[in-house]
């Protein structure tokens, strides 16, 4: 961070567009002064995955400060666009994100534009801060951090949530959603449900501010 900057870091948005544009004007966020991180999961479930992407890809072409993690929903989706598993989308709320990028021009169908995609696959697995680590679903206890399975970092629960074990530093995460954010010392969990009907919640750094708006 920069001298005096700040860090926001917000959970997962799960298509909510107009809960994170309502966080984002309430945070005072400066695009040249501070670091904005997103925890990944963009899109599905919620009804605007298209307009949240289309809105963070806008937040990032303002500022060299903005980082965006990959989510296991947006890995999902891209192994769906792959062909390499068509099930798993449709089950984790996928239709949802389908119809946010459907065009009467395509007569009911879909496209998901090329820019969406590159964003998709320019997702960061892991960000590490002076004092943080961030990843979207957590850490395997026990193993070293450069020697994590991608997989972990995408989609593991309750082996990490459940653990003491410190990687010398605290893990900021989401994926795994609560009623307010989980704080313990070894983590911080940032996922509060937005796409059920609960917050939408950013965390500010230093200070461990926490930033709320409500469904």
């Amino acid at each position: 961070m920069r001298a005096n900057g700040k860090t926001f870091i917000v959970g997962d948005v799960h298509g909510c567009l107009d809960m994170l544009k309502r966080l984002m004007g309430s945070l005072g966020w400066s695009p040249e002064a501070d670091r904005l991180i997103f925890l990944g999961d963009f899109i599905d479930r919620g009804a605007n995955a298209k307009g949240v992407v289309d809105y963070v890809m806008e937040i990032s072409k303002r500022s060299e400060r903005v980082d965006c993690l990959m989510g296991n929903h947006e890995r999902i989706l891209l192994d769906f666009m792959d062909g390499k598993d068509t099930n798993t989308f449709f089950l984790n709320g996928g239709l949802a994100t389908l119809n946010s990028y459907r065009s009467d021009q395509q007569r009911g169908g879909f496209l998901i534009p090329d820019d969406h995609l590159t964003f998709f696959r320019s997702l960061k697995l892991l960000i590490e801060l002076e004092d943080f680590y961030v990843v979207h679903a957590g850490l395997r206890p026990g193993v070293p951090v450069d020697s994590q399975n991608p997989e972990d970092l995408l989609w593991i629960r309750d082996s990490f949530i459940f653990s003491n074990f410190y990687f010398g530093k605290r893990v900021i995460f989401g994926h795994t959603p609560f009623a307010q954010p989980l704080i313990m010392e070894n983590k911080i969990g940032l996922d509060t449900g937005a796409v059920y009907g609960n917050r939408l919640t950013c965390l500010e750094l230093p200070s461990l501010k926490f930033h709320f708006v409500e469904a």
